[in-house]
């Protein structure tokens, strides 16, 4: 697969995660008490803060990551950065996507996947590059 196609992919990423991850700084208490709500009727209603913290933690590394790819990819061809921002991508969108089963938000889940695909399409064509 052409390199353009991967760094447009990891742009994509770098921009959802470090904008969502800033959102998360600048307005944790908005954020905070708008999760509580909508998770207040499954099984992690009481490790909403710790859960926020863990998701924001995995979306700063991912979009650091894409970044820090993005510059390997230009300096020497190297993938494993690119690799790592796509995985750990993966599994952030995955705990995005048990949130919002558990919390039954068909539509948020829904909305999930259309971050998904992209990102595994990157894996896969950077385990064939």
């Amino acid at each position: 697969m052409p390199q353009p196609a991967i760094i447009i992919l990891l742009i994509f990423l770098a921009i959802t995660f470090i904008q969502s991850g800033y959102d998360k700084v600048t307005d944790w208490k908005g954020n905070l008490e708008w999760l509580k709500g909508h998770f207040s009727k499954t099984p992690i209603r009481n490790m909403v803060p710790q859960s926020l913290l863990l998701i924001l933690v995995l979306e700063i590394l991912s979009g650091a990551f894409a970044v820090i790819g993005i510059i390997e990819i230009f300096v020497n061809d190297g993938d494993r950065f690119p690799m790592l921002a796509g995985i750990l991508s993966g599994i952030t969108l995955l705990f995005l996507l048990l949130g919002q089963r558990m919390a039954k938000d068909y539509d948020g889940a829904r909305t999930i996947v259309i971050y998904f695909i992209p990102t595994v399409l990157l894996i896969h064509w950077l385990q064939a590059v």
